[in-house]
């Protein structure tokens, strides 16, 4: 039987030679899209709908080349290959109709898939499931069965270790990197079978799986593979005897146990500074920072502005701060395969360059720093308003943080727009600490809450919701100048300290509570006492 993954998913030590011989063979075995007479018929089931709520990103022959595809990496699946990449059945094998349905209900986490089960009916959903299947010929033959994938065992630590241990012997740190980030080596050459970039999975965050990020899902992806892309399946590893179910369970569980456990965490529009008594941390991996709540702050494309950008790296900031009365500090985490510039990912800038669209302009291939701006309101107001979250504007500016690794410098000043920047005279009172491990930036800011100039920054005022928006730029990802992923606005509040009067009163209550006890049992023994002693007179 032929292989409909060119040769991708059915192994990865296929010659590159027969790799394209079986993609030729599969092309031509296909043929052209199938009933293509019966799709044009405007009647047809399921024609309708795929042509309102679909064409528009998989085209209207299901080739994948809609008009909105040349914005979204991954591409739209190109159907008329019937090359899936979510199924319970072996890799190369077709999906099931039920696998079809899930991703239809449930869309495509990590990509721009929505789910439909709340938009389509029933009825609407299964009949574009039977026109998407007719635009291949190769569903025309016997139902596709699913594996048994048994049940996963107990959760453990003991497990969790031999979950880590058989993820180092697969290799699996070579794609998704030894802290699981999307940083390891062959991260920045890896493409799918159309040659388009690809990225390796952050495995830090489950709710981007494609697939869904439960142990049981992640199992089956381990199981499956995931076909067109370089994710194989460890079915063959499986029958050679070289790891057991329970190892691949195992596996399964580790990679779980790097997301968090609500997943994906909960977004909070205001985060707390800790009052702090001592020291603030030094820097950002300062042991103090252990014991503080982080918040999640999700990142997304500017698409607002041209050039715009629909393929961000940075999807999500990590925001903990702190303050002890005259000082501010934040410490922001983000996930980074690279730290920019790196010439080992020149191959995935060039990539990238080549597979996003250029309709603003070419994309870049030359690589920068990395970057990432904090931005507040230049003045604090009564109201709801606030300044335009992309760096603000003429009328309403907004006082700003830009750090960038390449150089490793930080700047402070006024923005009207993210490429409107003014420093500020004399240099930043903001004091900065950067470090890079592991696929991850750890980056600490610190200034004093009441600036020596408050014209031109902006005074921290404890017991307040100070406004505060983000922009993040990878520069190994054609990231520069108004490239990059920003957040809306949310808000910092600085913890006032707890006044004397708070502590005080409830214990003078509990004193006098407890005095007046005390008093009316020793009243209570005088007058037993008296009354006592004339029976002993009189004895």
């Amino acid at each position: 039987m032929i292989s409909r993954t060119g040769g991708r998913a059915v192994g990865r030590y296929v010659a590159p030679v027969t790799r394209a011989a079986i993609a030729l063979l599969t092309l031509l075995a296909a043929g052209p899209p199938h009933r293509l007479t019966a799709q044009g018929e405007a009647g047809e089931p399921g024609k309708a709908t795929y042509d309102k709520w679909c064409a528009e990103c998989h085209g209207t022959t299901g080739a994948g080349d809609g008009s909105a595809a040349p914005f979204m990496l991954p591409r739209p699946r190109d159907f008329t290959r019937a090359l899936y990449q979510i199924r319970t059945t072996a890799s190369g094998e077709l999906p099931t109709d039920r696998d079809i349905q899930r991703a239809v209900d449930e869309g495509m986490p990590g990509t721009a898939m929505p789910g439909w089960k709340t938009e389509l009916s029933d009825r609407e959903r299964r009949d574009v499931i039977t026109y998407i299947k007719a635009f291949s010929r190769f569903f025309d033959g016997a139902a596709p069965q699913p594996l048994d994938f048994g049940k996963a065992p107990g959760r453990s630590a003991d497990g969790l270790a031999e979950g880590r241990r058989v993820y180092e012997q697969l290799e699996c740190f070579k794609c998704h990197g030894d802290q699981g980030r999307g940083d390891g080596p062959s991260a920045p050459t890896l493409t799918d079978d159309w040659d388009h970039p690809i990225r390796a999975a952050n495995l830090h965050k489950p709710w981007t799986f494609n697939g869904g990020g439960t142990v049981e899902q992640i199992y089956r992806r381990i199981r499956t593979g995931l076909d067109g892309t370089p994710m194989p399946s460890y079915s063959d590893a499986l029958a050679a005897g070289l790891v057991t179910e329970e190892q691949l369970w195992r596996v399964a569980q580790y990679v779980r146990s790097l997301g968090p456990e609500e997943s994906p965490p909960r977004v909070r529009d205001v985060f707390r500074a800790v009052r702090l008594e001592g020291e603030l941390p030094t820097g950002p991996d300062d042991g103090a920072w252990a014991g503080v709540e982080g918040f999640y702050v999700p990142l997304v494309g500017q698409i607002i502005r041209k050039p715009r950008w629909f393929a961000p790296r940075v999807d999500a900031v990590w925001v903990q701060a702190v303050h002890d009365g005259r000082r501010l500090a934040l410490r922001l985490a983000w996930d980074d395969p690279s730290k920019s510039p790196d010439p080992l990912w020149q191959e995935s800038t060039d990539r990238m360059a080549a597979a996003v669209t250029d309709v603003d302009g070419p994309v870049p291939t030359g690589q920068s720093g990395d970057r990432f701006h904090v931005q507040f309101p230049l003045r604090l107001t009564d109201g709801m308003e606030r300044p335009y979250f992309l760096g603000g504007d003429a009328r309403r500016p907004v006082y700003d943080w830009r750090w960038s690794s390449a150089p490793d410098r930080l700047e402070e000043g006024t923005a009207t727009g993210l490429d409107r920047f003014n420093a500020a005279p004399g240099g930043p009172q903001v004091t900065h600490a950067a470090v890079y491990d592991q696929g991850q930036w750890r980056l600490q800011l610190t200034r004093v809450l009441v600036p020596a100039d408050s014209a031109a920054a902006l005074t921290f005022v404890e017991g307040r919701a100070i406004p505060v928006a983000f922009f993040a730029a990878d520069g190994s990802d054609g990231e520069v100048g108004l490239r990059g992923s920003v957040s809306a606005w949310y808000a910092v509040y600085l913890d006032v300290p707890t006044p004397v009067s708070a502590f005080v009163t409830p214990l003078v209550a509990v004193l006098l509570t407890a005095g007046f006890g005390i008093m009316v049992l020793w009243r209570a023994q005088r007058r037993g006492r008296a009354a006592a002693r004339p029976h002993a007179e009189g004895s």
